[in-house]
């Protein structure tokens, strides 16, 4: 789960990790008078969308008077900003941050990240911050620190210090940037994150550091023990078909093919997936109906799928285990009937009661296209498609 820049900041300033004054704003008029209530001389304002690369695309200007913070929120709440992260389709903004601007000196990264490979929370640092961090790893990796964290003893000071000096740190910058290592990781443990970013965190001219950016992502999976979290999460930033599936236990991602996939276990589901592209085809979705689908789950599982209109294809691949194969036979057939569904169904059952679902199936007198293994499933799906696209 991903939370708004000026959310992050709140939990950053709730661990003493230092970032520039400023506010949410929801219009025009909200935004000139948050800048009033801070005062300065000059001010920032950043549209609020969980998607970087902002700046690139205009949603990031800095204002020199009042009346410049006014016509900038003005200009932005209500845009679809397009960016690298967001797709042709873009994001609506429907808030902006203002923050009093800084004279910056200099600009850094750091950021925490859950290393798959090494199964550890893992530091990243660069002394290249800001809009271009993405050209720096992947042209100067040189330029990238990892350190990983042991989670026996969690982040060493020594470790802290070696990241602020490798980032070209010295003196006194050391030991404030290392504190600020250890706040940040103490947030990421305790808030069951998998990503924290700061970038730019930024030394200004008087000799502030300030996290100037500031981004969060949270393992969904830990929600129920992070209600506070919980109460971050904003839905108009998600997929409404993904936010529906969630309603109903089931893990959906969209995606931008064109076969649906409704599948038990996230293993088999990516391996549906694999085959699918692997006979020249796109997948239009992740779902994973989990272990205890029962009809009506995988009724929701189509309707969900087929709201999506580039679906041209139904893949349904399910091993039954602890799921029976007649329970997802009845489901199948309910959803035919009753969604009157026009694209071909492609079903490939196995496993607990395989008889009973197939003689289910068989006897419905439905329309669907039977398959017997994983890659013929494939196939006749990639086939179907192609069939009614010509």
């Amino acid at each position: 789960m991903d939370i708004h820049e000026y959310q992050t900041k709140e939990l950053f300033r709730s661990y003493d990790i230092p970032v520039p004054d400023g506010r949410v704003a929801h219009s025009g008029k909200q935004a000139l008078a948050v800048a009033e209530e801070l005062n300065g001389e000059r001010w920032v304002v950043k549209a609020q969308i969980h998607a970087g690369g902002r700046g690139k695309a205009g949603g990031v200007l800095m204002a020199d008077n009042l009346e410049a913070v006014e016509q900038h929120a003005d200009k932005m709440i209500g845009m679809t900003l397009v960016t690298k992260q967001t797709g042709e389709a873009g994001r609506l903004v429907q808030r902006v941050l203002v923050e009093q601007a800084h004279a910056i000196a200099q600009e850094f990264y750091l950021g925490l990240v859950i290393d798959r490979a090494t199964q550890r929370i893992t530091l990243i640092a660069s002394a290249s911050g800001g809009m271009n961090i993405e050209e720096v790893a992947a042209t100067n990796p040189q330029k990238v620190i990892r350190e990983a964290v042991d989670p026996a003893v969690g982040l060493q000071d020594f470790q802290s210090r070696k990241i602020a000096a490798g980032i070209g740190l010295t003196g006194k910058q050391i030991g404030q940037v290392a504190k600020m290592l250890k706040k940040l990781y103490r947030c990421f443990r305790d808030k069951d994150a998998l990503m924290a970013e700061i970038n730019p965190l930024v030394l200004t001219k008087d000799g502030q550091f300030l996290a100037l950016d500031a981004k969060m992502s949270f393992d969904g999976n830990a929600l129920y023990r992070q209600p506070e979290i919980t109460d971050l999460r904003d839905f108009d930033e998600e997929d409404p078909k993904e936010v529906e599936a969630s309603g109903h236990d089931l893990n959906y991602i969209a995606l931008d093919g064109n076969v649906g996939c409704i599948v038990n276990g996230a293993g088999l589901a990516m391996a549906t997936m694999d085959a699918i592209s692997h006979y020249g085809g796109r997948p239009a979705n992740f779902l994973d109906v989990g272990g205890g689908a029962s009809p009506e789950k995988i009724a929701n599982a189509f309707r969900i799928v087929l709201e999506d209109p580039n679906v041209m294809a139904v893949l349904i691949n399910i091993y039954a285990g602890i799921n029976r194969c007649d329970w997802i036979a009845n489901g199948i057939v309910q959803a035919i009937r009753d969604l009157a569904i026009e694209v071909p169904v492609v079903v490939r059952l196995a496993g607990t009661n395989l008889e009973q679902g197939l003689q289910i199936l068989q006897g419905s007198g439905l329309e669907y296209i039977q398959a017997d293994h994983l890659s013929d499933a494939a196939e006749k799906a990639v086939n179907a498609v192609k069939g009614a696209e010509s």
